[in-house]
């Protein structure tokens, strides 16, 4: 096993959830129904600023140095990302599944295999972001977006490279294998409950 290889098997184990993690609902889910440009990026404040926390607690425990600069770069391109989205209304928010599960993984091989799969999951609300604002008119949003989506291509090819420094064993990789799993299961579930909760069906995706 590789980082490569990892990286492609587990999006094609999760496509079906991914494809649905970008989709406009996924939007309308993380913006309570609002589908408007501040809540759009009150959103994404939120989750950037969630992100650089636990990437910078991350950063601050991790001894493998190939771990700790991807972990240490996450959190300093989360910080950006929150600031270039310019709202003040999103706050951390560690309650949300998908930051729970990051923040109890406690070995390199799992923290690593959570920064690709968050990257992943982002980068698809990111994409859904860019649209929005190419529909609203703000080209100025859109282009910030589409920067941010460049940003976590770079995190997603950091995470492979740092998986192949901290994953040695056959037990490494089923242990990064399960985290990633579990951070992709968790925004997914997240995205079906609160659907569901306002009333529209999930797997309807548009």
């Amino acid at each position: 096993m590789d980082g490569p290889t990892f990286a492609d098997e587990l999006r094609d184990e999760y496509e079906t959830e991914l494809s649905r993690l970008g989709s406009s609902k996924a939007l309308y889910a993380l913006t309570g129904g609002e589908m408007n440009g501040p809540s759009v990026r009150e959103a994404a404040n939120d989750e950037f600023e969630s992100a650089a926390v636990v990437f910078a607690d991350y950063a601050g425990a991790e001894t493998n140095e190939f771990a700790g600069d991807a972990f240490e770069n996450a959190a300093e391109r989360a910080e950006r990302h929150a600031d270039a989205v310019e709202s003040e209304e999103g706050t951390p928010d560690a309650s949300r599944p998908i930051y729970e599960v990051l923040s109890g993984f406690e070995t390199s091989q799992e923290r690593v295999a959570g920064l690709f799969a968050r990257a992943l999951v982002t980068r698809a609300a990111a994409s859904q972001m860019v649209g929005f604002f190419v529909g609203d008119a703000d080209t100025s949003s859109a282009d910030t977006f589409r920067g941010i989506k460049d940003d976590l291509d770079a995190e997603l090819d950091e995470a492979v490279e740092a998986m192949d420094e901290v994953c040695v064993r056959d037990e490494d990789w089923d242990a990064a294998r399960e985290a990633a799993g579990a951070v992709v299961e968790a925004a997914y579930g997240e995205f079906v409950e609160t659907l569901e909760r306002m009333g529209v069906e999930p797997k309807n995706v548009c």
